[in-house]
């Protein structure tokens, strides 16, 4: 990383990146040896900090460690998950442990080592706005405090905040997004009925771990969800064929209306709960069949829509307003404990409004990022981590794409290429064949 341009006392640097999840820190981490090339990442946070509301014992990532912060893009980084367990003396018992899935604790603790690891972060600092001046062709970051910081380009990584369903919003209570489940697991198990909104692997880990507990407190347990069953996550090796750079181009070059339509129908590719969990959700059910003396007081519920919600702080209760989507059929549920876990969704930051003018945006008026993931009118100025499943399809928040990504996009901060970033990977082809086939 080479020292920035200094005008007037005030550094220019080559790009800023605001955010600092997996996928920007994965940007410092192979930019950090790159000579000629200096950044400046901006966080919020006080440190490196990844869904730790979701650290339940055992959870794992569902991607393989190859999916780290820099081996996809190279292999011999110092930052790679291998050298941390290595640094960690760890490195033979993972490898005895014949386990390719990192636990999401072990995941968490290796991205704050490698960020630990770097001397341009600016941690516990908030973007206010962003503007450019058209004299200097620079971006001017404004941080609280007053604080200026000037790039010429930028890398937008503030990942995609907790999405709360429109029937939730402003309800009373103490309802909460799966996101902080860990910090309120122990008031929630007092209550006599918990429900769990959702479909993905969030629900169904909480649900197992709910479900695990649930005759040591005696809470009643829901889960619904709209799914009409309960989806396992796709990863057979064709299918994964659609996280290849020949997929991304294909999806990319598809009409708007298709790409939305496609958007839609592969959430189980990235979305779906791991088949494993699947299974021991229905044995420990089983189990708590033949071991407890009644019942056991749990109701799963799909085909079923939240379509209405309301908070009674006398009773403490709510009232949630379902729908059984193939019977068209509405029925409500009461119940004490309510848990979202529905997702996460891109939001455009308040901070870019100064600039909303020099962005893209798509026929539905969501941010568009060209095949090179630049957002902004030149095409070469602003670029987009995640939040972008509707022109680059389920690879946008895959782990195991972030490398190829990150390195596509250290080739256009550079102008050359720096990362060897492979284009054909795939053994199916996904475009029609021009002419007749042989």
């Amino acid at each position: 990383m080479s020292t920035p341009e200094t005008t007037a006392s005030h550094p220019t640097y080559d790009f800023i990146a605001i955010g600092l999840g997996p996928f920007n820190l994965g940007l410092a981490c192979l930019t950090a040896p790159i000579d000629g090339l200096n950044g400046l990442f901006i966080e919020s946070k006080p440190h490196f900090e990844w869904h730790a509301g979701m650290f339940l014992d055992g959870a794992h990532l569902q991607t393989p460690f190859m999916s780290d912060l820099v081996t996809l893009a190279d292999p011999t980084s110092p930052f790679s998950f291998l050298n941390y367990l290595k640094d960690k003396d760890r490195l033979y018992s993972f490898y005895i442990r014949e386990n390719f899935y990192p636990l999401r604790t072990e995941y968490n603790d290796y991205c704050r080592w490698a960020a630990d690891r770097l001397d341009n972060v600016l941690w516990s600092t908030s973007v206010t706005s962003v503007t450019h001046d058209e004299a200097t062709g620079l971006y001017e970051v404004h941080t609280g405090g007053g604080a200026t910081h000037r790039a010429r380009r930028l890398v937008l990584g503030t990942g995609t905040p907790p999405h709360v369903p429109a029937a939730c919003e402003g309800l009373g209570g103490d309802f909460f997004h799966n996101s902080a489940y860990v910090q309120n697991k122990a008031e929630l198990q007092k209550k006599e009925s918990i429900t769990i909104v959702g479909s993905g692997q969030s629900a169904a880990e909480i649900y197992y771990d709910l479900l695990s507990e649930i005759d040591v407190h005696g809470y009643r347990l829901n889960w619904v969800t709209r799914s009409p069953r309960f989806f396992p996550l796709e990863y057979t090796k064709l299918t994964l064929e659609m996280t290849s750079p020949e997929y991304v181009d294909y999806f990319h070059a598809l009409p708007e209306d298709t790409r939305y339509r496609l958007e839609g129908q592969q959430k189980n590719l990235f979305k779906g709960i791991d088949g494993d969990l699947i299974d021991a959700i229905f044995d420990l059910l089983y189990q708590k069949k033949v071991t407890m003396p009644v019942d056991v007081p749990t109701t799963l519920l799909t085909n079923t829509s939240l379509d209405s919600a309301a908070y009674d702080a006398t009773t403490g209760t709510y009232t949630l307003g379902l729908r059984q989507q193939e019977q068209e059929r509405d029925f409500s549920l009461t119940t004490e404990g309510l848990v979202l876990a529905t997702g996460y969704k891109y939001t455009f930051p308040e901070f870019l409004e100064p600039v909303r003018h020099r962005l893209n945006f798509d026929g539905r008026g969501r941010i568009d990022a060209a095949r090179n993931y630049s957002v902004d009118v030149t095409g070469r100025g602003i670029y987009l981590q995640n939040g972008t499943t509707h022109n680059h399809s389920l690879t946008s928040p895959d782990l195991g794409m972030a490398a190829y990504r990150n390195a596509y996009i250290v080739g256009e901060l550079l102008g050359r290429a720096h990362y060897k970033v492979e284009k054909s990977i795939a053994f199916q082809q996904f475009t029609a064949p021009e002419g007749t086939l042989a």
